[in-house]
């Protein structure tokens, strides 16, 4: 395989930072063209300064000063702001962009990147959520590959290769079931968010982890695996795992299933997406079954757990109906962590702006950009009516 120059978007997040483990893990084969980061300018500099990219963007527009002066003796290119972001995707040098941003920010860089030819590794579910059938179709007429890191859709890709010509019958995503699993509504109405940012498995940021334990992440891999795989609806289930060792499950049209298995460890998927086809060797932990004596399997709770069958069901309505449940979620959580609504109240709230959404039903990219900065200002009118 030939050197890949690769493009982190997000480097000073989870996904980012273990990114660059990958890539000290492998030198020969990985190599940092482009580092961007929101706030943590003190991290963001300690990266630059040891992978010495071509250029370095920090969103957080008062963060550039102190960025520019750490860097001022380097040919490091220093960027500022959310529109840095697109202008830093199309360097023809990048072969991979690895977007790994929180939220719908990470839409319009994807698709510029998709239009550069830049393959794309997708930690950023919310680009698929928001404008699946786009990107989608960008990314085939550009020939770019979309290299799933989510551990459950790379699972599901994973499974997939070699397997072209079998159709799908159905695919089973894994959830942990998060902090709650098997709780009960009237157990939920006095969660607090310390409670709901420990997750049992997985260590995530802040607005990830709360899906988590909302299922409103599962809701969205929903969404992006219909997109990734071309599914229908219901050919996509949701079982709760909580071992979280399966990490994906695909049944063929004769019955058949392969599943991806390993210790929760993003490394991995990140490793796959930047790596494949080679499944190159690791010093990662392994997987030992007689730790696991048992691995069980429930159904995901969509009465207790609403968020979940409220991304069903946009997926159903089609349009613009998941841009507006992700810009909403987005406003939920935000809400919750600064403790104006309830663990509950998050779903009462995405509801709430669905209900008062009009819906689009056939956005263009410009219209997904305006309908996600829309849906942001009624669900924040609404934040004190739940």
């Amino acid at each position: 395989m030939n050197k890949r120059n690769i493009a982190i978007l997000g480097a000073t997040g989870s996904i980012g930072t273990q990114a660059l483990d990958v890539v000290r893990a492998f030198p020969e084969l990985l190599e940092v063209s482009v580092l961007t980061g929101a706030r943590n300018v003190a991290l963001l500099i300690e990266q630059a300064l040891e992978f010495r990219p071509k250029a370095v963007v920090i969103t957080d527009e008062s963060a550039y000063k102190t960025l520019k002066e750490a860097l001022a003796g380097t040919n490091i290119r220093v960027l500022s702001g959310v529109d840095a972001l697109v202008e830093v995707v199309t360097d023809p040098e990048i072969d991979v962009l690895l977007n790994a941003i929180v939220g719908a920010a990470g839409l319009k860089p994807t698709v510029v990147a998709i239009e550069h030819g830049k393959d794309i590794a997708l930690a950023n579910k919310e680009t698929l959520v928001v404008a699946g059938e786009l990107v989608m179709g960008l990314a085939e007429k550009h020939q770019v590959k979309m290299l799933p890191v989510d551990s459950e859709h790379s699972a599901i890709f994973q499974c997939l290769v070699g397997e072209e010509q079998n159709p799908i019958e159905k695919i089973y995503l894994t959830a942990s079931g998060g902090p709650f699993r098997g709780k009960g509504r009237l157990d939920l109405m006095e969660v607090t968010k310390a409670q709901a940012l420990l997750h049992p498995n997985w260590v995530m940021g802040a607005k990830i982890t709360i899906d988590s334990a909302s299922l409103m992440n599962k809701g969205l891999e929903v969404i992006e695996a219909k997109w990734l795989f071309d599914l229908e609806v219901d050919q996509i289930d949701v079982i709760v795992h909580p071992q979280s060792i399966v990490h994906s499950i695909v049944q063929f049209q004769d019955g058949s299933m392969k599943a991806q298995m390993g210790v929760p460890d993003m490394k991995l998927p990140i490793q796959n997406a930047l790596t494949y086809p080679l499944r190159m060797q690791n010093s990662f932990e392994r997987f030992d079954f007689l730790k696991y004596p048992t691995l069980t399997f429930e159904p995901a709770d969509q009465e207790t757990f609403r968020n979940l069958e409220l991304a069903y069901s946009v997926l159903r309505a089609g349009g613009d109906r998941a841009c507006v449940l992700n810009a909403a979620n987005e406003i939920a959580v935000e809400a919750f962590l600064n403790d104006q609504i309830s663990f509950l109240g998050m779903s009462d709230l995405i509801e709430a702006t669905l209900c008062q959404q009009k819906m689009v039903k056939q956005p263009t990219l410009n219209d997904y950009i305006a309908i996600d900065q829309q849906t942001r200002l009624v669900a924040r009118d609404l934040i004190d009516k739940i």
